[in-house]
């Protein structure tokens, strides 16, 4: 299932996340759902594996691409500074 609205690329950027994919038993219907641990509200799912991944890639750029947006609205007389940051985890 493909998103069917234009997206617009604001910058491109490679980024890895943890997919987890859990498989729903039959009697609840089947299929897949799938999370990035690293991106609260990157959830999605899918008849197949091979969906759930598809659909999580999507659900994952259309959230970065969101959360972007909404941080280059005005702030109405702050000043505001942006950087990118590296980190690490274990």
């Amino acid at each position: 299932m493909r998103a069917w609205f234009q997206r617009s690329k604001i910058e491109d950027m490679e980024m890895v996340v943890t997919a987890v994919y859990e498989q729903v038993p039959e009697s609840e219907g089947g299929g897949y759902t799938a999370y990035a641990e690293e991106l609260p509200g990157a959830i999605s799912e899918g008849d197949t594996l091979e969906e759930a991944r598809e659909n999580l890639r999507d659900a994952i750029e259309l959230l970065v691409e969101a959360n972007r947006e909404l941080a280059r609205k005005p702030h109405s007389g702050q000043k505001v500074t942006r950087e990118k940051i590296t980190i690490s985890v274990a």
